[in-house]
C-alpha cells in the first residue's frame, strides 16, 4: 500500500529523491515492504541500510540505478 504510493510517483521525482535522500528512502522502503510482504530478508537489508554507512552507500547506488532502469527499487526489496 505505502510502497505502491511511492512507486506511483513520476520517474523524475523518484530519481531526484534517490539522489538526495537515497539511503534513507531505500532503508525505509524495505522496512515498509517487509510489513507488506513479511519477507525477513527485506527487513534485515532495510535495517542494515539505515544503520551501516557502507550499506547505505551501496543501497543508494543500487537503488538509483534500479530506479533509472526499472522505475522501482528491485534489489532485495521483495
Amino acid at each position: 500500500m505505502y510502497t505502491q504510493k511511492y512507486e506511483e510517483l513520476p520517474k523524475i521525482v523518484k530519481i531526484i529523491l534517490q539522489i538526495f535522500l537515497g539511503g534513507l528512502i531505500g532503508g525505509i522502503y524495505r522496512i515498509i515492504r517487509f510489513v507488506e510482504t513479511k519477507n525477513v530478508v527485506t527487513l534485515v537489508v532495510g535495517i542494515l541500510v539505515l544503520v551501516t554507512g557502507i550499506g547505505n552507500l551501496i543501497a543508494w547506488i543500487v537503488d538509483l540505478i534500479t530506479e533509472i532502469l526499472h522505475n522501482r527499487i528491485t534489489v532485495l526489496a521483495d
